[in-house]
């Protein structure tokens, strides 16, 4: 997929129209799960089908292997820091986050994420500024929306 694709699903997030929007939301994911192609979709499938088992150390192991043969691979640091969250471990789930969006900058899943982790930690500003970014890019997300406000609540 070229990059004039993604701009314009990027750019179908903005429109009012839901079908829309959770039509490219969906291209979004798909591609960001097949960036490294059939063979990275697979890891990360096997990956997941650990942590719904609650097999969680071996999804890290899996997922750890995964970034260490494809670095770049935005989805797999993603995967991992969902993970790392889901075990109550929100710094190293901020680390795997903060990667995943330095790789793709318009990753609103991991930016949702960091955010979520900020709030796990009681950091409910710096958690704000990660739901508002995740906002610019999908500004129709009602769960980031009601987090803001959360946050917000929290801080008074």
């Amino acid at each position: 997929m070229n990059e004039s694709s993604i701009n314009k699903l990027l750019e179908d997030l903005k429109k009012p129209d839901e079908e829309v929007r959770d039509r490219a939301t969906s291209e979004l994911w798909r591609i960001w799960f097949h960036q490294k192609g059939a063979i990275g979709f697979e890891l990360l499938r096997r990956a997941q089908i650990l942590i719904e088992a609650g097999e969680f150390s071996q999804a890290e192991n899996e997922l750890t292997q995964v970034i260490s043969d494809l670095p770049d691979f935005a989805e797999a640091w993603n995967r991992r820091a969902v993970l790392y969250y889901t075990m109550g471990e929100y710094k190293k789930a901020i680390e795997d986050c903060e990667i995943a969006i330095k790789l793709n900058p318009v990753h609103f899943g991991a930016l949702h994420g960091l955010g979520l982790c900020y709030a796990g930690l009681g950091e409910y500003r710096t958690a704000i500024q990660a739901f508002r970014e995740a906002l610019s890019i999908q500004p129709y997300a009602l769960i980031n929306q009601r987090l803001i406000l959360e946050c917000t609540a929290r801080l008074s």
